[in-house]
């Protein structure tokens, strides 16, 4: 106990206090994705990808997703989202290059890329991830190392299919719009 008592002390001296939780599955978040095309519910890899769950969940918090849309899909691949371009349809030839002002640095892992799984897209710069976000379809291990995996759906794999299988046009376009109506970050205890 003296230890323990010691050690936060020195922890509260130096600016940090770490507290135990005992709240164990109670205070895990998870993310409800709504879409016109139905719900799709993600687990986070806090453990692998703590930066870039952090700034997923705060922009989701911020209603920054809310009106974005799915702007690249990929048949067999993945689905792409999380640009604030593709919330006006007049910006469709810049769709793809928004992000919320910042890039954030990649936090490659072991985690594979393989269905369902949420990976942060980016440019040629390995940190050059923001916002978007893609998630993938089918297996795609040559992702690993090179995308910063943080999450993988646990509900929702028939919209993921559904999305999936929208017709698109010679850019991987949805010809159809799959709008994010919603991303909201909530305690997976509340999900069934």
């Amino acid at each position: 106990m003296k230890k323990l008592v010691s050690s936060l002390l020195l922890t509260c001296a130096l600016g940090v206090l770490i507290v135990p939780s005992s709240r164990g599955e109670d205070a895990k978040e998870v993310a409800v994705i709504k879409t016109n095309k139905g719900e799709m519910v993600a687990e986070f890899w806090p453990d692998v990808a703590p930066k870039t769950v952090e700034n997923f969940k705060k922009l989701a918090s911020k209603g920054f997703y809310d009106g974005t849309a799915f702007h690249r899909v990929i048949k067999g691949f993945m689905i792409q989202g999380g640009d604030p371009l593709t919330k006006d349809d007049s910006k469709q030839a810049r769709w793809g290059t928004g992000d919320p002002g910042y890039k954030i640095d990649a936090e490659f892992n072991a985690k594979s890329h393989v269905r369902g799984v949420l990976s942060m897209a980016r440019s040629q710069d390995v940190n050059s991830a923001g916002s978007q976000f893609f998630v993938c379809h089918d297996k795609a291990t040559f992702l690993d190392g090179k995308y910063t995996g943080f999450g993988k759906l646990i509900k929702g794999d028939d919209v993921l299919e559904k999305i999936n299988s929208t017709a698109t046009d010679g850019n991987d376009r949805p010809l159809e719009k799959v709008v994010v109506e919603s991303i909201k970050i909530v305690p997976a205890a509340s999900v069934k």
